[in-house]
């Protein structure tokens, strides 16, 4: 028997990311991608860097790695990939995989567009852009196009396509929730937003759904939780928990602390630490415990309590807390498979299978399809 046959049943309200934050070794993924699988994650998500995470080959090793979780690319970005060279990308893993592929896409960061010399990600972009790739994937043609996403004169890829490819949009400001709701098949929220700003989220994703003539009820939601057990030793703790929110802050602190409604006061005494600002390197990838415990020090309360840090119980208490926010399902933020064991077998205990049975494998579906002969 393989492994995928005697593991325990996936829990498609749950996911974690593969080779999260920095990695020096990709090859890493393959291992993680499957210990997901073995443990009952229900779906591996993969986020781009620019170094050692490129996201078509990130996904195709993933696919490869396993045979029933959902694998999700959340996120890439439009701009940095001529658009049928993207659409290709889907296209083969959605059927490599089986269908259990989701494509996702998110705004990136402007400085870093800024160093790249590309244009900042607008809404109209994004639209545009998606609406391209879901044309190809129906077998049309692109043809004279001129739009915000850019011009080109044909693009097609085969005819006889008719590939049912989910769509997931990284949202954190209204504008990217509203539009996620209006145009995507799924939403994947950002780490380290408070209770009210999830249920704030789900609000407005779901309401620009039903205005746009949507089923709000349709667009899957996961929220992003940051997930820290006790288990682990004190730099993994505060590398994964100061130090990822330390990163965020340095990358778009001032949208970041607006989403959650901080008080912007609390970013500026970080910005003017002379310690943090001297410090070369992103935090989250530093094994240097004296500045992550200064760091700790420097980050507000409130602002780390939107993790998930404590037992393994308490952990699974709050992913139950997501889930009564609004969120169809919740990723696992900032943690390997085998760093989460704990906290899946504490939340395997206590959680109604039935409650999760309508959920899809594939993470930007939220209900299964039903045969129209049954």
């Amino acid at each position: 028997m393989t492994i995928a046959e005697t593991a325990p049943p996936p829990m498609p309200e749950l996911a974690c990311y593969g080779l999260a934050g920095h990695s020096a070794s990709p090859a890493d993924l393959i291992v993680e991608a499957a210990r997901a699988e073995e443990l009952g994650l229900g779906s591996i998500l993969l986020s781009e860097r620019f170094a050692l995470k490129d996201a078509a080959v990130m996904a195709g090793a993933a696919v490869a790695a396993t045979t029933r979780i959902g694998v999700g690319t959340a996120a890439t970005n439009h701009n940095t990939r001529h658009p049928l060279v993207t659409a290709t990308m889907a296209a083969t893993l959605h059927r490599m995989s089986g269908g259990r592929y989701a494509f996702g896409l998110g705004r990136g960061i402007p400085l870093l567009f800024d160093i790249m010399g590309l244009p900042h990600v607008t809404s109209a972009q994004l639209e545009d852009a998606i609406g391209l790739y879901r044309t190809l994937w129906r077998g049309g043609s692109v043809v004279g196009h001129d739009g915000p996403a850019g011009s080109y004169p044909y693009l097609v890829q085969d005819s006889t396509f008719d590939e049912d490819i989910p769509i997931l949009l990284m949202a954190m400001g209204d504008n990217s929730l509203r539009l996620a709701g209006r145009i995507a098949d799924g939403v994947v929220l950002h780490t380290f937003m408070s209770d009210a700003a999830v249920a704030r989220s789900v609000r407005l994703v779901r309401e620009a759904a039903e205005r746009a003539g949507q089923d709000p009820a349709q667009v899957r939601i996961w929220s992003v939780m940051a997930t820290i057990e006790d288990s682990l030793d004190e730099t993994a703790r505060l590398r994964k928990l100061v130090g990822r929110l330390a990163t965020y802050l340095t990358g778009y602190g001032d949208v970041l602390v607006r989403v959650n409604g901080w008080d912007p006061a609390g970013l500026e005494r970080f910005r003017a630490d002379e310690r943090l600002s001297a410090h070369s390197g992103a935090l989250d990838a530093t094994d240097d415990l004296d500045i992550l415990r200064h760091a700790r020090e420097v980050l507000p309360d409130e602002w780390l309590a939107c993790a998930a840090v404590g037992s393994a119980d308490h952990c699974a208490d709050r992913i139950d807390g997501q889930l009564a926010l609004g969120a169809d399902s919740v990723v696992l933020h900032g943690a390997t498979p085998d760093e989460l064991a704990p906290v899946l077998a504490a939340w395997r205990r206590r959680r109604d299978p039935r409650r999760f049975d309508h959920l899809a494998p594939n993470p930007g579906r939220l209900h299964l399809r039903k045969d129209p002969q049954s």
